[in-house]
């Protein structure tokens, strides 16, 4: 007994010590740290993540969409395992881990759109945390502005149901799809009406088409401005009613997804990132490069002969590996062509990187036949085919197909005999490509008439670097390469 009364002092006694030694603690550590050292348990306050953003997979790229996921909630992953597949505007390529842990919490779902850099895909634990307890980051919310809701409540239908009034809307600009824009711009509705449910505060297609559906029709509001105006029918119908003021007549009519279209009614198409950065950089280039053509044909026997000659060995190349390998080698002989254009003027390139046209199903696309005035015909053959599908198939690397000095785009297998391509910036040329054809033409030593299988070829030139003079001098050395594949060799 006398044993038993002295420990339970003794407890007392430490009990005392510590609780004072905690209270030193206490007004040392934030709030929430103090919550974590008395309770310490991951359902109070859950287990802290390790975030995952959206990466920066291409120098140009501002935002991706995430096409599918390789690992699930829960799931082990290791430093360097690949986490998801990100169509990036280039390419889809496979987004790795930097960390060790769990999979906790997958933020933006396969199909997520437009997710912008930095933007939270995902959420890790460390390995041996519970990743069910995992603690998810508030979302960033604005606060409103006082106008912005009090303009909001102006243009709410009377009466509306709890469930139908508009969320408060951020200070920050709206960010629209350009599909929703239109919507909302033909029925004459305020943007600032419709509950975005896009990644970063997007407003939708879907956001607005709902919005319709719970908004009343156009017609009835404008009932007493509508009125003064004669109508020159007497029997005027709920169609004619004049539109709200300041707003587009809806010509076409929209399509309503999942009922029949009625004549003249138009289905919005998502556009790709790869597709969204073509046509950016088209228009840039058409607007601010001088386009300057030049064409010539070439005699394509020699090469014919060529390729029949190395068939017998089993060895299978393409027309369009003979022309990689003589632009390859023509800008070798001429450097002055190698070269792009940035802002303070003309940088000559040290290397030749040719990029070659590949149409896939999300666009045209270049990856690069590297140092290729170097290579041979058979190895340029090889890298041109693995290079292209995985261009087919979404996987080529930034590397790949970043970094080219000169482009040839090729529709000779579809029958077309010539056209002029677009340059892709910052280079300074790209050679069209048509088909060959079978010509008669005379032999002016001996006056007779002779079969020739001619092939024409359109360089696209920056005259801003590339004048006429020197286009034509390296349309000469290429068509040169060509008819005597014995220089390229040489070379």
């Amino acid at each position: 007994m006398a044993a038993s009364l002295h420990l339970g002092r003794q407890g007392v006694l430490f009990g005392l010590r510590l609780s004072q030694f905690n209270k030193c603690l206490w007004h040392r550590q934030p709030c929430q740290e103090r919550v974590r050292y008395i309770f310490q348990s991951s359902w109070v306050l859950g287990v802290s993540p390790l975030k995952v953003q959206m990466p920066a997979l291409s120098p140009t790229m501002e935002e991706g969409n995430i096409v599918k996921w390789l690992k699930k909630e829960g799931e082990a992953v290791a430093a360097g395992d690949a986490l998801c597949e990100i169509e990036t505007d280039k390419a889809v390529v496979t987004m790795e881990s930097n960390d060790d842990g769990v999979l906790a919490k997958i933020m933006m779902e396969e199909g997520s759109r437009n997710v912008r850099l930095g933007t939270l895909i995902a959420l890790m634990v460390e390995e041996g945390q519970d990743w069910k307890q995992v603690e998810i980051p508030p979302p960033d919310v604005a606060s409103p502005s006082v106008s912005d809701t009090s303009n909001a409540s102006v243009m709410t239908p009377p009466s509306p149901s709890p469930s139908s009034l508009p969320k408060p809307v951020p200070s920050e600009p709206l960010r629209l799809s350009p599909a929703a824009r239109h919507i909302l711009a033909s029925h004459g509705i305020d943007p600032k009406l419709a509950t975005p449910t896009g990644p970063r505060g997007l407003i939708t297609k879907e956001d607005v088409l709902n919005l319709l559906k719970k908004s009343p029709a156009p017609e009835a509001a404008p009932v007493t401005t509508a009125a003064p105006i004669p109508t020159p029918s007497p029997v005027p119908t709920p169609a004619a009613s004049l539109p709200l003021p300041g707003t587009r007549p809806n010509i076409p009519p929209l399509s309503v997804p999942g009922k029949p279209g009625a004549p003249g009614t138009f289905t919005e198409i998502q556009a790709t990132n790869i597709r969204r950065v073509i046509a950016q950089r088209l228009t840039e280039s058409k607007t601010t490069i001088p386009h300057a053509y030049a064409s010539i044909d070439c005699d394509m026997a020699a090469v014919m002969r060529l390729r029949k000659e190395l068939a017998k060995d089993q060895i299978k190349v393409s027309v369009n590996d003979f022309i990689i390998k003589a632009a390859a080698v023509a800008l070798k002989e001429m450097p002055e062509v190698n070269v792009t254009w940035s802002d303070d003027g003309p940088h000559p390139l040290d290397s030749i990187h040719i990029s070659v046209a590949v149409a896939t199903d999300r666009g045209l696309i270049t990856p690069i036949i590297k140092n290729a005035a170097n290579k041979g015909v058979q190895e340029i053959s090889a890298t041109t085919k693995v290079l292209a599908q995985k261009a087919r198939d979404g996987k080529l690397l930034p590397e790949e197909y970043q970094g080219g000095s000169f482009s040839i785009s090729n529709l000779g297998m579809f029958g077309i005999s010539g056209f002029s391509a677009v340059i892709n910036p910052p280079q300074a040329c790209i050679l069209a490509v048509g088909t060959s054809r079978t010509e008669l033409r005379l032999n002016e030593e001996d006056q007779t008439l002779r079969t020739q299988q001619l092939m024409t070829v359109t360089l696209s030139s920056d005259g801003r670097l590339v004048d006429d003079e020197l286009a034509s001098r390296f349309l000469d050395k290429f068509r040169s390469n060509l008819e005597q594949p014995q220089r390229m060799a040489l070379a």
